[in-house]
């Protein structure tokens, strides 16, 4: 306080910066020399950023020590408080625009709310040019919204009731690449109050439904593989705690000569253990990555962790320990000779590095399980080959013998805890998870009863192009249902921004590089999702059980809107040529 007085009062270069050099000498020399720049850096050093912003429009000598590089990284360092050994954004270019980023960049203004659903929103999705986006609801609806009216509002396009085919709500959507199709996925009444799920494709040219798939356990969710071809679930029990998820590839819809031709097609066939199942599945394209990596690597900074076999032995050994019924152990022996003598074993080069100079892109399926418990605690990662991505082929099964029973899973990445949702960022490097922590050095004694979860909700970083869990994790977010409880928090990543909702009736936007968070977003429930526009990050889509959709843009968007827009210049050239026109044909029809 005492600096902004002493500056308010110093009246070193009074003038503004327009007024005439003489006037500006006559003040200068009335009011004594200027001050030196550094005593000035020195002052706004002690200045919050908005003070030093207001004090740069006093002078020329203020107005560039007010965009001083090394004051903006102090301030930069300080506001955010991050630490000093994290250096700033490769894409940076200077630290004052990264101030201004992160401070005028994030979608954190509300400015519309949407009050079209009935029920609690499930979630959201946008299209691929952003032009569109869909949310779904526990009021068995799925919604497709305009973001491209000229006042910069969204509207409803249009409103699809799936309570004609037996739905008790939707859950999930997705546009497939070309924003042609539709994929909803939702949860499926059936006789005797039975529930699986099932996904329907719907056609965005004339809004008719071309396909209905089974999916089951529901929350498998579905996703498209290419533009025609989707994934759906299966799951069949073969005891108490052993079952097997079986991945269908299927044709998004029945062409004239489907009658002759596979419109679906088994993909993967894989043995879950302990109660388990396959749920969450999303596929990954992941191209070569020449560009240098945009997310730090902490490794070296943070406290060391168990690895994963050192947890994996540490439960299992546990586990043992504990003892279980003599059915279920009978079971574990015969489920762990079919993994071994019924499963094909997987392919050491499927995930082996590209070599120098191949260009070969990769496809990888990615979805939660587990091998301790039915809570889904592992992300299970399967290349799919380039001859896998067609329904055409041998006919089901002829490609398997029968002592490859099963397939193996490629690579397997352990969370230690209970995972609630997933996302991948835009260029597909990098998948991001939820998760609701175990207590460290846990010991599960029945998969039934998996160990209890944090109330703080962890985001985790996974690059897919190292297949490892980055060493380090995003913290802000809560959620309080227990274990068996416990549902889905739908996240989405940007270019810049990573963001998610919670239990604590708010959602989260962190920066991707520096590791922090930016901005809290209110409702007044559950935010189950949110999803960033691809076309603009500063735009935010959130969901919530308060049954509605809040729209959020950033400060620097929300200023822009409200300048009027400039008037029409006049066109002075044009307007004299006109006239002289005009007066020549006067001239030439007089006598």
């Amino acid at each position: 306080m005492e600096w902004t007085f002493f500056l308010c009062f110093y009246k070193c270069e009074s003038l503004p910066p327009h007024k005439s050099p003489n006037a500006r000498q006559n003040v200068r020399m009335a009011s004594g020399p200027a001050l030196p720049d550094s005593l000035v850096l020195e002052i706004f050093l002690h200045l919050p950023h908005d003070a030093v912003l207001s004090a740069g429009l006093t002078c020329h000598q203020w107005l560039a020590v007010s965009r001083d590089e090394f004051l903006w990284r102090e301030l930069f360092y300080s506001y955010y408080r991050i630490p000093r050994s994290v250096p700033r954004h490769p894409a940076a270019v200077s630290w004052y625009r990264e101030f201004k980023r992160l401070f005028d960049c994030i979608p954190c203004v509300e400015v519309q709310t949407l009050r079209d659903h009935h029920d609690q929103v499930l979630h959201l999705a946008f299209s691929h040019r952003g032009h569109r986006f869909s949310s779904c609801s526990k009021d068995c609806t799925v919604k497709l919204w305009d973001t491209e009216r000229p006042d910069g509002s969204i509207a409803l396009v249009h409103s699809s009731s799936m309570r004609q085919f037996n739905w008790g709500y939707t859950q999930f959507s997705q546009f497939n690449a070309d924003d042609s199709l539709l994929l909803v996925s939702g949860v499926y009444l059936g006789p005797h109050h039975s529930s699986s799920g099932e996904i329907a494709v719907i056609s965005l040219d004339n809004y008719t439904l071309l396909s209905r798939v089974r999916n089951k356990p529901y929350d498998v969710f579905g996703c498209w593989l290419n533009e025609t071809h989707l994934i759906s679930g299966n799951l069949h029990w073969i005891g108490n705690m052993t079952s097997c998820s079986v991945l269908w590839l299927n044709k998004a819809f029945q062409d004239v000569e489907s009658e002759n031709v596979n419109v679906v097609k088994r993909l993967f066939k894989i043995q879950n253990v302990n109660a388990s199942t396959i749920r969450t599945v999303m596929v990954a394209h992941c191209r070569r990555h020449d560009s240098p990596d945009l997310l730090l690597d902490y490794e070296a900074q943070s406290p060391a962790r168990p690895g994963l076999g050192e947890r994996l032995d540490h439960m299992i050994q546990g586990r043992h320990s504990a003892g279980v019924t003599e059915t279920l152990e009978i079971e574990s022996r015969v489920a762990q000779f079919m993994g071994k003598t019924r499963t094909r074993r997987p392919d050491p080069t499927v995930l082996a590095p590209s070599a120098s100079g191949d260009t070969e892109d990769k496809t990888y399926l990615l979805f939660t399980t587990g091998s301790l418990t039915y809570s889904p605690h592992q992300i299970g990662i399967k290349r799919i080959m380039p001859d896998q991505m067609t329904t055409c082929g041998p006919v089901l099964g002829e490609e398997r013998s029968s002592e490859e029973f099963f397939d193996s899973l490629d690579h397997v990445i352990d969370i230690h805890g209970h995972i609630i949702g997933m996302g991948l960022s835009p260029d597909h490097r990098y998948l991001y998870v939820n998760s609701r922590s175990w207590p460290m050095g846990c010991v599960i004694s029945d998969p039934r009863s998996p160990p209890p979860i944090a109330e703080e909700i962890d985001l985790h970083v996974i690059d897919l192009k190292s297949l490892r869990e980055e060493r380090r994790s995003l913290r802000a977010h809560r959620a309080f249902t227990p274990n068996d409880e416990c549902f889905f928090i739908f996240l989405d990543v940007s270019r810049d921004f990573v963001a998610s909702g919670a239990e604590d009736k708010h959602g989260y936007i962190w920066d991707r590089h520096y590791n922090i968070c930016l901005a809290r977003l209110q409702h007044d429930d559950v935010v189950n999702s949110v999803a960033f526009s691809p076309a603009d990050q500063e735009l935010l889509l959130s969901a919530s059980d308060d049954s509605t959709i809040k729209v959020w843009r950033s400060p620097h968007m929300v200023r822009l809107a409200r300048v009027p827009p400039r008037p029409a210049r006049p066109r002075r050239l044009l307007s004299w040529l006109e006239r002289r026109n005009a007066e020549g044909a006067n001239l030439n029809g007089k006598p």
